[in-house]
């Protein structure tokens, strides 16, 4: 595997960064919001909130990684951005969207986004050990917890207005449905809290683990199908009968991050993490090597998503080295080949295609905007390099 650690450390310093860090706008702050399928910037785009936080992740975790300037500089210009842009000083939390000058956009608060927020300054104070940024994370926790936190029926909500009054989840509603709870905000509070804990290791981020941990496993997680299930309606009634192959297997090794970081070793939750591995092992990976989006009743969704790849890639070693079966090291071989073949842009400019049909076409989606970011293929490089050198 060491000759995979090295293409994929060139491929995080030498194309993923710098594709990133040549959309820097200097003019009005953060980053350019949109490059088309067709490497066309559009420097006039709206910049999203999740985007900007999960840049400022990026290049934060890049420093701490590597201890190079230039991503300190990088990161130090998203936080800016974040920090003076996208934070509601009146009311709290972070905006779901600013345009291209960083005014307010849409200013509604999602769960979800706050979490992303707690995420990256969280990682930027890690790396470069600003007060600033960790005051700000600690408030946003607070405000999660306060807002976010629904007591009686023991769940994460999910959207509100910018006063925090809560309102239906048109952002992360998907399939017809619009649910009350969701795994996916669920999943990247886990993911938060566990790196805020990192920086700040308090009681009550400890027990707020906890307590996801407990959400996962007892409400989210069916041990049936070995899968989470997707949407709930607020009696934590499943919607929709529906496997999410990504988010599974980017799941499985979240939980293992969050038990590590506060020394679980809950048997239950351990056989979840193994048992989700081997579930997506076994019925998600196509013949080519790479992992299908997801199962919806009896219809699949092959297209090949970027994030997907990547994800599954860490899922994999980290099952790896909880099991030490070495099938899930051939699966990754045969993935980072497809994903190096098909998922890598090659062209000038290019970065990693947001999907790929089962045909090995590209699909007309962004190669950066408000979702696609230097996020989940950053994080694949950075925790293979380091779970590799750990071996």
């Amino acid at each position: 595997m060491k000759s995979i650690e090295q293409e994929i450390r060139r491929e995080w310093t030498e194309h993923i960064l710098p594709f990133w860090a040549g959309l820097r706008d200097d003019r009005h702050g953060g980053y350019y919001g949109e490059v088309s399928v067709d490497l066309q910037t559009d420097t006039q785009a709206p910049k999203g909130g999740i985007a900007t936080a999960r840049q400022l992740w990026s290049f934060s975790a890049a420093y701490r990684v590597t201890g190079d300037e230039i991503w300190a500089s990088h990161a130090k210009h998203a936080y800016s951005f974040l920090k003076d842009r996208l934070i509601d000083r009146d009311h709290g939390g972070m905006y779901w969207m600013v345009d291209h000058e960083g005014q307010p956009l849409d200013t509604r608060k999602h769960v979800y986004a706050q979490s992303f927020a707690v995420y990256s300054l969280s990682e930027y104070s890690r790396a470069t050990g600003d007060a600033e940024a960790l005051e700000l994370a600690r408030e946003l926790f607070g405000l999660i917890e306060e807002k976010g936190y629904d007591t009686g029926i023991q769940a994460y909500k999910e959207e509100f207005d910018r006063e925090w009054h809560e309102r239906t989840n048109e952002m992360l509603s998907e399939n017809g449905i619009n649910a009350d709870i969701t795994m996916n905000t669920t999943i990247h509070v886990l993911e938060a809290y566990t790196t805020l804990y990192r920086a700040w290791p308090d009681p009550r981020v400890r027990s707020a683990l906890e307590n996801l941990l407990s959400m996962l496993y007892n409400r989210i997680y069916d041990p049936e199908k070995k899968r989470l299930n997707v949407f709930f309606d607020r009696s934590w009634n499943s919607l929709l009968d529906l496997t999410s192959f990504g988010h599974d297997i980017e799941a499985s090794w979240l939980i293992d991050d969050a038990m590590k970081v506060i020394g679980s070793d809950h048997a239950d939750y351990a056989k979840m993490v193994v048992d989700i591995a081997y579930q997506i092992a076994d019925t998600a990976v196509s013949e080519d090597g790479s992992l299908m989006n997801e199962q919806d009743g009896d219809r699949i969704d092959d297209t090949r998503i970027w994030w997907v790849q990547a994800e599954s890639m860490v899922g994999f070693y980290n099952a790896y080295q909880r099991t030490g079966d070495t099938r899930f090291l051939d699966m990754i071989d045969r993935m980072w080949t497809y994903t190096k073949t098909h998922i890598i842009d090659s062209r000038g400019g290019g970065e990693w295609y947001w999907s790929v049909q089962a045909d090995g076409q590209p699909d007309r989606r962004e190669i950066a905007g408000p979702w696609k970011c230097p996020y989940h293929n950053s994080r694949f490089c950075i925790e293979m390099i380091e779970r590799m050198n750990e071996a």
